[in-house]
């Protein structure tokens, strides 16, 4: 198989999986599940920074947006430092359908690997804690 078909492929399965499968995946790391993922909101009008606190499985709120943390998992001690969560953001406005504007991991040493688009809102992971 050639190598871009591969990637096609793998990302098609992705896409096939049904929404608890998809939310159980890991990233790649020996980890420990945490119930609690550290996030970093970026207010980008007004520069307004806040750290916020989303239990895994609750929504939280950040301006217009709900985030929702499906997993939130963190590598033991003795590994290299790593944090991933894997985040549902939403952004609710009113007299408007909610509009999905991010679904997947995000790790706290690569912000930009999977970073959510939006042009007033920037979210990024911190850690993930107990």
């Amino acid at each position: 198989m050639h190598a871009g078909s591969a990637t096609l492929f793998a990302a098609a399965l992705a896409l096939a999986l049904p929404q608890a499968a998809l939310a159980q995946q890991t990233p790649a790391m020996p980890e420990l599940s945490m119930g609690v993922a550290v996030l970093q909101g970026l207010d980008k009008v007004t520069a307004h920074v806040v750290t916020i606190e989303a239990p895994v499985g609750r929504p939280v709120h950040f301006g217009t947006l709900e985030i929702i943390a499906r997993a939130c998992k963190k590598r033991r001690p003795e590994e290299n430092p790593e944090s991933a969560a894997f985040l549902d953001v939403w952004e609710l406005r009113q007299n408007q359908p909610a509009q999905s504007l991010f679904r997947g991991w995000m790790f706290a040493s690569s912000p930009a690997l999977s970073a959510m688009e939006h042009p007033v809102y920037d979210i990024r992971v911190l850690d993930c804690e107990k």
